[in-house]
């Protein structure tokens, strides 16, 4: 099993001395480095392709903004919130997410790589047609997330609750489930390419019966 990030405090990140408080607003295909965003709200903002390189923020709030194709590049998020935010297409780089809320977000054709989200919930995000590598859900919950047609390759979700969560059509390889608090996972035809513990095994069987036709029946 592929080691997990243990998370980071915003005075250990590599490059914190080099970051400066930020005050402006955000605008569309800027670039922002070495920039610290704190304890700001950005409603109905249009941020699209903007890019953000080694830089934190902390206690954002994202509320109906348009972020399409924006870039998080070595990004430490804390008490992150998006709602009703559209960040298609984006690319999440080397990223840290803490204690963040995305609800209503729309994802859908984003790029994560070498990402890890700590303590995070989830709630109602279209993941749909996205490609995650290398990417861990830790201590987080997963409810009503769509995954469909989605890539996911070494993916894990160690503590994390999973609640209605679907991968129909989805590409799964090297995807760990087996630290995962529970599974409530639609589409369970979808998860060849994914690693379960026995226990998931049995709770997963009525799923998996009804799939393949299979009747169980113990007396007539």
């Amino acid at each position: 099993m592929r080691r997990v990030p243990e998370p980071r405090e915003l005075a250990d990140l590599p490059y914190a001395h080099r970051l400066e408080p930020f005050g402006g607003e955000l605008e569309r295909e800027r670039s922002y480095e070495w920039v610290h965003v704190d304890g700001r709200e950005f409603d109905e903002v249009d941020g699209g392709s903007a890019h953000f390189t080694e830089s934190a923020l902390s206690s954002v709030t994202f509320t109906r903004g348009r972020y399409r194709r924006t870039l998080f590049d070595g990004v430490w998020l804390h008490h992150l919130r998006a709602v009703g935010s559209d960040f298609a297409e984006s690319r999440w780089l080397d990223v840290e997410c803490g204690a963040g809320l995305l609800a209503g977000a729309e994802i859908h054709g984003a790029e994560m790589r070498r990402v890890v989200f700590h303590h995070c919930k989830f709630d109602s995000v279209n993941l749909r047609v996205a490609a995650l590598r290398e990417v861990d859900f830790v201590d987080c919950l997963l409810r009503d997330v769509d995954f469909g047609g989605a890539t996911l390759t070494d993916v894990s979700f160690p503590g994390t609750t999973l609640e209605r969560v679907d991968f129909a059509r989805a590409k799964l390889s090297r995807v760990d489930l087996r630290g995962a608090v529970s599974l409530g996972i639609r589409s369970v035809e979808a998860l060849k390419g994914a690693v379960i513990s026995s226990p998931q095994l049995f709770d997963l069987a009525p799923a998996l019966a009804q799939h393949v036709g299979l009747t169980v029946r113990d007396t007539d």
